[in-house]
């Protein structure tokens, strides 16, 4: 076996040449070196190329190009449906809650689900407290009504009359000023229109006198005689000194002026046999009726009509005194009258929750109480009338003129319809954070009880409609000052041109759509809501673009909009923009060309795409308008208006192509 060693290559001595065939370090490391070198000029060349054609792209270019590429759509006839929607508070239209009063529930004769009547008792309780309570209550009322009944009846007889109509006598001497006491005797009232005389007749001819039977009444002082009648027959027993005994007749007749009181008289009778009947003894004639006046108050002398002799009628003033704090008692009665009737209706309140009863006819919603068990706070039972329902609304200013009494409102609870009636509308509107609503109440049927109370109903209803009209996009039409221009003689418009002569190439809505998805102008995105070319457009859940290589200019949003032609389905890229004067989204707007401050003249334009100027457009617009380059800016006369499109009554024709705003192409936030 032969011995093999590996041969060792000696290094060579500095400055020698290396033997031929030998490895040269040095000479690769210098080529590797200069292919990175070249690689690195390379790739610097690429950045500055992106970075000249970016400058190019997005900033020359875009100086180009100004705002982007103007987007148009057309006028289209049609029709605008303003609604008003919104939520509001379904309740019961009548509901009420029993709340039981201290103690324990002896009996209870409902549960929650029941119907109820009016007045149907509900449970039961001891109330023996209670109407003692009541009944005390009761006396305080009787009590102070009284003594304010004294109050008013003192008042009165400040003022006093004559009881009757008679002749003065033996008057006070007072004058005004005097003050008279309660008891203080005014004068007497002598009633002389007739007199009274007492008889005595024996009994004897008990069963021959009646009353209101004539009488011859013979009067001496005069010689003659008047005619009386029987007033009252007494059957006392008066015993003459011949031992025969008498009954008492009084007689009445008439005073012819010439009679009064003392003068002796006789009054005789007729038998039924015409016997002659006689008293046993003449008497004197009286004054019919006598009363001595007396003051029944205190006070001081206001006026007076006292003369002694003079004939009075009855209810006639004979002193008016004046009143002593008065007002002031009255007040203090009063106010105790009205505290006692305050707590005279607790304390039935306070009976009522004893022994309960329903209010209202309904279902029993809730009942918290157990029978035999002692009641704690906040139990009760709730009755509600459901079978009619209320809505209670909340109308944005805007929209409050639409809303009338009697109108139809669609209702939707969880997906369940309704039909509602509009039952009355406020007249006070409510403002919180700027915006001012009007409150109104819907009434709906609810016979089957599906509807419940307490929770919240979507509602519905069409505000204004217009059919048969002319409609752009509401990003079309612009809110300008027309100080500064001169308008047209008159804004209606032109005839319109056939075979859309100024139509824009490529218009949506023919065939021309692409079969790769790409993007037409910027106006094509994806019919299920994906992206579109990569990624650049990306639409959220509420279908709003929200990143992306489209971009809308003028404060204006861009939302997708469903569309279909040939074929194809795509969702067509539209705006909405902020509301402006006379327009609200979901509202009416405004029409004409006014409607700005006293002084500055406002109104609302479209720009037109044409060649030559409309005959009704403005040929010097306001340079603030920015009125895109090939359009000219039109007056318009607008109606009604929805979300996304305005009526238009004058001005523009059907097939118009109108300026929507500008779209542009910009990276999205991954730099594609």
């Amino acid at each position: 076996m032969t011995d093999q060693q590996t041969p060792v290559l000696e290094r060579p001595a500095p400055g020698q040449t290396p033997p031929a065939g030998a490895p040269s370090g040095p000479r690769k490391k210098k080529r590797r070196s200069k292919v990175k070198l070249i690689v690195g000029l390379l790739i610097t060349a690429a950045v500055i190329a992106g970075i000249v054609f970016a400058l190019w792209y997005f900033v020359f270019r875009e100086d180009q190009t100004g705002l982007g590429e103007a987007m148009t759509d057309t006028v289209q006839l049609g029709s605008i449906q303003v609604k008003v929607e919104g939520s509001g508070m379904a309740k019961a239209n009548k509901s009420a809650t029993v709340t039981p009063g201290t103690g324990t529930i002896l009996e209870l004769y409902v549960k929650e689900g029941d119907q109820v009547t009016e007045g149907q008792p509900l449970y039961r309780m001891d109330d023996t407290a209670a109407r003692e309570a009541v009944k005390a209550a009761q006396e305080t009322v009787d009590d102070c009504q009284k003594q304010l009944q004294a109050v008013y009846e003192k008042i009165g007889e400040l003022t006093i009359k004559a009881p009757h109509a008679g002749n003065l006598r033996e008057v006070a001497n007072l004058k005004a000023g005097d003050t008279v006491n309660e008891g203080d005797t005014i004068a007497t009232i002598v009633n002389d229109t007739k007199l009274r005389i007492s008889l005595y007749y024996s009994y004897a001819y008990e069963d021959s006198i009646k009353v209101g039977q004539t009488a011859q009444i013979t009067i001496p002082s005069i010689m003659g005689s008047r005619t009386g009648t029987v007033e009252k027959i007494n059957k006392v027993r008066f015993v003459s000194p011949e031992g025969a005994t008498h009954f008492e007749v009084v007689f009445v007749l008439d005073n012819p002026g010439t009679l009064t009181e003392g003068m002796e008289a006789s009054a005789s009778l007729t038998a039924a046999d015409g016997t002659p009947i006689y008293p046993y003894q003449n008497g004197k004639l009286e004054f019919y009726e006598t009363t001595v006046v007396k003051a029944k108050a205190s006070g001081p002398v206001e006026s007076f009509g006292l003369l002694n002799y003079a004939d009075v009628k009855a209810g006639q003033v004979l002193v008016q005194l004046g009143a002593k704090d008065s007002d002031e008692e009255i007040s203090a009665k009063e106010e105790a009258l009205k505290a006692a009737q305050e707590k005279l209706k607790e304390a039935n309140d306070e009976l009522s929750k004893y022994n309960g009863v329903a209010p209202i006819a309904g279902t029993v919603l809730s009942c918290s109480l157990m029978e035999g068990e002692e009641v704690q706070s906040g139990q009760g039972i709730s009755i509600a009338d459901t079978s009619q329902m209320t809505v209670e609304i909340s109308v944005d200013e805007r929209n409050a003129q639409y809303v009338k009494v009697g109108m139809m409102v669609d209702l939707d609870q969880y997906g369940t319809p309704y039909m509602g009636v509009v039952q009355s509308v406020s007249l006070t509107a409510s403002g919180e954070n700027g915006v001012a609503s009007i409150p109104a109440v819907v009434a709906v049927d609810n016979f089957d009880g599906s509807m419940i109370p307490g929770t919240y109903v979507s509602y519905s209803f069409v505000a204004s409609q217009s059919d048969n009209c002319l409609t752009v996009p509401v990003a079309a039409v612009k809110y300008v000052s027309f100080n500064n221009v001169t308008l047209p003689d008159n804004m209606d418009a032109p005839p319109a041109k056939n075979g859309g002569e100024d139509g824009m190439d490529g218009e949506m809505g023919g065939s021309d759509l692409p079969d790769d998805g790409s993007v037409i102008d910027g106006e094509i995105l994806p019919d299920d809501g994906g992206t579109v070319d990569g990624g650049n457009v990306i639409i959220d859940d509420g279908g709003m673009i929200i990143d992306g290589d489209m971009s809308v200019s003028g404060g204006a949003v861009a939302v997708p909009q469903r569309y279909s032609g040939s074929g194809v389905s795509a969702r067509k890229l539209g705006v909405v923009v902020m509301p402006g004067p006379g327009i609200s989204a979901g509202g009416g707007a405004s029409s004409g060309m006014g409607g700005g401050s006293s002084d500055e003249e406002t109104g609302t334009i479209v720009f037109v795409k044409s060649k030559e100027a409309p005959a009704n457009a403005i040929l010097e617009p306001d340079p603030a308008w920015e009125c895109p380059e090939g359009f000219w800016a039109v007056p318009v006369e607008i109606g009604l208006a929805d979300t996304t499109r305005v009526e238009i009554k004058r001005g523009l024709n059907e097939g118009d192509e109108v300026f929507i705003g500008y779209a542009t192409q910009n990276a999205d936030s991954w730099g594609g």
